[in-house]
C-alpha cells in the first residue's frame, strides 16, 4: 500500500501552484473590488488570457480524451488539480473540456456542440433542475411534446450555473409521464437562438446561477442527446462525475484558510500573549488540520477508484459529504481565530465563507449523500469495514 504521489503527480502538482501562486493569487483584490461593485470578478477576456497562458505549460483539456486534444489526465490527477485550483477564490477554470455527456453525441451534434465547446467558442449549461426537483431529480415535470419533427418545451430550470452565458443548454425533460424517470425523460441540445431566455438569480454567494424560461420552445427532433426516453440516465452521469471534485476544491480553500489562521493567530496578541498560545485557539487548528487531512484521503479514494473503473457512487458521496462539511467548520473556525477581522471585507474570509456554504447544497445536498450512504450500507451494496 503505498500513499505517496508519483513523480508526475507531484510535478503537476507543483506546477498549478505555481500557477495559481503566479497568475491568480494577484488578481485576487481586484476580483474582489469587482465583485462587491457589482460587476463580473474576472472579464472573460481575461479568463481566455489566462487559458492561453494554462494551454502553454500543458494545461488544456485535462480529461479531455487525446482525440480531441486534452490531455487525459485522469480522476486522480484532477482531484489534485482542483485541491490546487481551491486555495484562490478567482473565478478561473483551465479551458480544453466540454461536459461528459456531450461525448454521448453523434458525429453531427459533436461538431456541432462537443468540439466548439472544447475550443472555447461555445459554452454549455446543464438544465435539470427545477423548483420542486433540486436533489430529488427524479421528481422533474417540465413537459415536452412531441409535434411532428420538433419537440416543445415549455417550464422553467432553476439555479442553472452558467445559465447566463450559455450558448446552448442540455435541457432535460418529461417526455413520458407515466414512465417518468424510468424512461420517460429526454436530453434536447437546446440552442438559445431556439428562444429560451435566462434570468438572473442573486445568491449569498458570487455564484451567478439563473433561471431558464421555456415558452413553446421548439426543438427539432435531432437536438435529442442519446435517445428519447433514456435522458436521466445521462443526468445522473453528468452529475455522478463530479461530486469527488467538489470537496477536492473545498480542501484546497480550507487548507489556505487553515495557514492564514495560523499565521494571524502568532501575531494577534490578547493579554500580552499571541492567541496561537491559547489552547482555544490551537484546538480550532489541530481539529481543522485533522478534519481536512482525512477528507483529502476520502476524495483521493474515490478518483483512485474512478481512475480504476471501479463504482466509486457510495465512496464520492462520502467524499462530497464529508468535504463540505468539513470545509464549513474550517472557514467558520478561521473566521472565530481572526475575530472582527475575520467577519470584514477587507479579508476575504468572509467571501470564501459565502462561497463555500454553497457545496453542502449543489450536486446533492448533505441529506441526499446521507440517504444514499445509509441507503447503501442497509441494503448491503457496501459492507462496513470492506477493503479493496
Amino acid at each position: 500500500m503505498d500513499f505517496s504521489l508519483s513523480e508526475e503527480q507531484r510535478m503537476v502538482q507543483k506546477t498549478v501552484r505555481d500557477f495559481v501562486n503566479k497568475e491568480l493569487k494577484p488578481l485576487e483584490q481586484e476580483v474582489l473590488k469587482n465583485e462587491r461593485e457589482g460587476r463580473p470578478g474576472i472579464t472573460r477576456e481575461k479568463i481566455k488570457e489566462l487559458q492561453n497562458k494554462a494551454k502553454e505549460i500543458g494545461f488544456w483539456g485535462i480529461n479531455t480524451p487525446e482525440e480531441y486534444g486534452g490531455a487525459n489526465l485522469g480522476p486522480i490527477m484532477a482531484a489534485l488539480i482542483a485541491m490546487e485550483m481551491g486555495r484562490t477564490f478567482v473565478p478561473f477554470n483551465f479551458g480544453g473540456s466540454a461536459d461528459n455527456i456531450l461525448y454521448e453525441g453523434n458525429e453531427e451534434q459533436k461538431e456541432k456542440y462537443l468540439l466548439p465547446v472544447i475550443n472555447g467558442e461555445k459554452r454549455s449549461c446543464f438544465a435539470i433542475t427545477e423548483s420542486g426537483a433540486g436533489s430529488d431529480a427524479r421528481n422533474i415535470k417540465m413537459p415536452a411534446v412531441k409535434d411532428g419533427d420538433h419537440w416543445v418545451l415549455n417550464g422553467e430550470k432553476v439555479f442553472i450555473t452558467n445559465g447566463n452565458e450559455a450558448d446552448f443548454a442540455m435541457v432535460f425533460a418529461v417526455t413520458d409521464k407515466e414512465k417518468g424517470a424510468n424512461g420517460g425523460v429526454t436530453c434536447f441540445l437546446v440552442d438559445r437562438e431556439m428562444g429560451w431566455r435566462s434570468e438572473y438569480i442573486h445568491t449569498m454567494g458570487e455564484w451567478g446561477p439563473a433561471t431558464l424560461v421555456f415558452e413553446n420552445v421548439r426543438v427539432p427532433e435531432e437536438n435529442v442527446l442519446g435517445e428519447v426516453g433514456h435522458g436521466f440516465k445521462l443526468g445522473m452521469q453528468w452529475i455522478g462525475q463530479g461530486r469527488y471534485m467538489i470537496p477536492a476544491g473545498g480542501i484546497g480553500a480550507a487548507e489556505r484558510l487553515l495557514q492564514m489562521a495560523i499565521d494571524y493567530s502568532q501575531t494577534r496578541e490578547t493579554f500580552g500573549k499571541p492567541i496561537a498560545e491559547r489552547q482555544a485557539i490551537q484546538w480550532m487548528i489541530a481539529d481543522s488540520a485533522v478534519e481536512i487531512e482525512a477528507a483529502k484521503w476520502i476524495v483521493l479514494r474515490a478518483a483512485w477508484m474512478a481512475e480504476k473503473g471501479m463504482d466509486a457512487r457510495h465512496q464520492s458521496s462520502m467524499a462530497k459529504l464529508n468535504g463540505a462539511v468539513m470545509a464549513n467548520e474550517v472557514v467558520d473556525r478561521v473566521l472565530q481565530i481572526h475575530g472582527g477581522m475575520g467577519y470584514t471585507k477587507e479579508l476575504p474570509i468572509e467571501r470564501w465563507y459565502r462561497e463555500l456554504r454553497l457545496t453542502r447544497i449543489f450536486e446533492g445536498t448533505d441529506e441526499i449523500q446521507r440517504r444514499t450512504i445509509a441507503r447503501n450500507l442497509l441494503k448491503g451494496h457496501v459492507k462496513v469495514g470492506e477493503l479493496l
